[in-house]
């Protein structure tokens, strides 16, 4: 199976767009979002094309091909318009003989680990900033955002294709 996998839209109806553009070029099987998916919050900018409702509409297209996790910007609200879950704070995935753990990274992250055995992967967002760490007894991994990158870190995701991850930077054609 093909996951691709991005965080933090953030509202951005372009960067919506492009993301699901690269889906559909990557042939994925289903599209992992680490959260804060329709509102930008209050220590964001406005990203681009700030359009949360065009957000909803183009991700519902895709119900069937999504998991998310909830993010710090999302409300009881967005489930209510939203036709895939979106509220759990974590999600669980194997792969080969590691177990993922996925989640949006303002609950679970590097400075407040979940259960992880040696080897296992702790896969967030929130941070906005793209990372791949061998932190000594688990791997820590994040796409960064797709709609407002921090660090100088570029806009991208991650293909996870069988137990092969690959980072990879959003097309902005």
């Amino acid at each position: 199976m093909k996951i691709l996998i991005a965080s933090d839209i953030h509202g951005s109806a372009k960067y919506c767009r492009l993301l699901l553009d690269a889906y559909r070029r990557e042939k994925a099987d289903r599209l992992l979002l680490l959260g804060d998916i329709l509102y930008h919050g209050p220590r964001n900018d406005l990203p681009e094309e700030y359009a949360p409702k065009e957000v909803i509409e183009l991700l519902n297209a895709y119900k069937d091909e999504i998991y998310a996790v909830r993010g710090n910007c999302e409300a009881e609200v967005d489930q209510m318009v939203l036709k895939f879950p979106v509220m759990a704070d974590y999600m669980l995935l194997p792969v080969g003989n590691k177990m993922v753990f996925a989640t949006h990274g303002h609950i679970y992250n590097i400075e407040k680990l979940p259960p992880l055995k040696k080897g296992d992967i702790l896969l967030t967002g929130h941070t906005h900033v793209t990372a791949n760490e061998d932190m000594g007894d688990y791997i820590y991994m994040n796409p960064g955002s797709v709609s407002l990158p921090k660090e100088g870190t570029p806009r991208g995701y991650i293909l996870l294709d069988g137990e092969t991850f690959t980072f990879c930077k959003l097309d902005e054609r």
